[in-house]
């Protein structure tokens, strides 16, 4: 399918210095980026320049969430530190701190649609209910065997859906805060997960008998990896998926056929977000890679008109994650243009040279199907070791990813797997190059707690170290 239907980058923001977590738009044009650097930064949609009051700083720990309300007078953001806060948008002051009583980290916080509340999940298994106007907690739920990292409310407010580290979904009655058992459709519910896999859910409620049913509509496969975030356009007809691949970036799908329209690349590390603006005109990613990225997005009525033009009514799911060696002949000469090798896709098409048929071309082979120039040959073998090479490192990140790296063993400036731990002044363990960067420039706070760093003194985490090797050992 031709990408220039779908995605074409719009900005880069390279302002936040660790992770990027969540991204949100609000309806009157702005945008909110939270980060791992602690900070909440607040764009203007229509030049992407920084609003006066950014950024928020009221958080001592990674920011996980940050979500407008519906009116977008208000944000809400979450992080590790275990509060939520409230910020006034006119102003961008604090207006309310939530936290649930065992203090435990926060993962993810949604406004109702009716913007009377707020619900906060956490790694204490619960998730809470806040009333907005009088900023106290209205329930308390105990929710699921695992950290709490997926919540929303149904349009009408009157439920709450809630997912856990471990796969499960449930359904509570947002009222009285009873669990509800899991007619014609009334909702689409989207979720994500460790499965690779996004699924959509007819959500059906049946207020006669006080319950509720959910019922598969279709797995939408295309990752390679475990998926990270989801999101629906506003009218519905699309959604973003975002997956930890190293290189893969969030997927576009049209609902109704469950086929993947399009894959965005260019970030270089992990996705971990996406969100499209109001007007369904712009998704910003966020990454590992410490950038937020702004695409605008095809009308998603020209996009339904293409489909309806070009897609037969019976197409299935189209995967846009497959390896090289699964590709048909059509995708091997797509990704011909992908490499600027438009003449040979004929000769390719006209030879049946489909994916396993790729990964065993030589230079030879290549001079029999017209690729006469030497230079052409060796790009397109290139090319194919590149994506080769991808290949096996999503595969490896993965792995490692699906096998949990243990906090701890993670840099908390970089978020990456520490290869030489020193303890400095204030406690904490950093990658060495890291903190001397952190100190190089002049950062005289420690990275964690705020405190001052009065010496630059590091002190080598041998232990640490050594309990690391013996993990990549095991496990790369």
């Amino acid at each position: 399918m031709a990408s220039t239907i779908v995605a074409s980058l719009h900005h880069t923001i390279k302002t936040h210095t660790s992770d990027i977590n969540d991204v949100a738009f609000s309806c009157d044009n702005k945008l909110a980026t939270c980060s791992g650097d602690k900070t909440v930064r607040l764009w203007d949609q229509e030049d992407l320049t920084e609003v006066s009051y950014s950024p928020l700083m009221g958080h001592t720990y990674y920011v996980h969430c940050c979500t407008f309300s519906p009116m977008g007078t208000l944000l809400a953001t979450c992080s590790t530190d275990g509060r939520a806060i409230l910020w006034d948008m006119k102003k961008g002051q604090s207006v309310a701190v939530f936290q649930h009583d065992s203090k435990a980290s926060l993962k993810v916080c949604r406004f109702s649609p009716n913007s009377a509340f707020l619900v906060t999940a956490s790694s204490d298994e619960t998730f809470c209910v806040w009333d907005i106007s009088t900023k106290k907690l209205v329930r308390s739920y105990a929710a699921h065997e695992a950290s709490v990292n997926a919540v929303a409310f149904s349009p009408d407010n009157k439920y709450i859906v809630s997912g856990s580290s471990i796969g499960d979904l449930k359904v509570w009655d947002a009222v009285y805060g009873h669990a509800l058992p899991n007619g014609s459709p009334q909702f689409l519910l989207a979720t994500s997960g460790q499965d690779n896999s996004v699924r959509l859910w007819h959500f059906t409620a049946v207020e006669a008998q006080a319950n509720v049913l959910l019922t598969l509509h279709i797995t939408l496969e295309g990752h390679s990896s475990p998926v990270m975030k989801v999101t629906f356009a506003p009218k519905g007809n699309l959604l973003a998926s975002a997956d930890i691949t190293l290189h893969a970036v969030p997927f576009l799908y049209f609902q109704y056929l469950g086929c993947c329209l399009h894959v965005i690349e260019g970030h270089t590390r992990y996705v971990t977000c996406c969100a499209f603006s109001y007007d369904g005109r712009m998704l910003a990613s966020g990454s590992n890679d410490r950038t937020v990225l702004i695409f605008n997005i095809t009308t998603q009525e020209d996009i339904i008109s293409y489909l309806q033009d070009h897609i037969p009514e019976n197409m299935g799911k189209m995967s846009c994650a497959k390896k090289m060696e699964d590709w048909s002949s059509e995708e091997v000469s797509d990704w011909l243009t992908t490499i600027g090798m438009d003449q040979y896709k004929e000769s390719f098409l006209a030879n049946c040279i489909d994916g396993t048929e790729l990964v065993n071309l030589d230079d030879k082979m290549l001079d029999s199907l017209g690729v006469g120039a030497l230079g052409h040959r060796n790009k397109v073998l290139r090319a194919i070791k590149d994506e080769q090479a991808k290949e096996k490192e999503k595969v490896k990140n993965a792995q490692l990813l699906d096998q949990g790296i243990p906090d701890e063993y993670l840099c908390p400036i970089t978020r990456e797997i520490m290869k030489d731990p020193v303890i400095a002044e204030d406690g904490y363990t950093y990658e060495r190059s890291a903190i001397q960067a952190w100190m190089g420039k002049g950062k005289n706070l420690s990275p964690m707690t705020n405190s001052p760093l009065t010496s630059q003194k590091l002190t080598p985490n041998r232990s640490l170290k050594m309990l690391i090797q013996r993990y990549l050992q095991g496990n790369l």
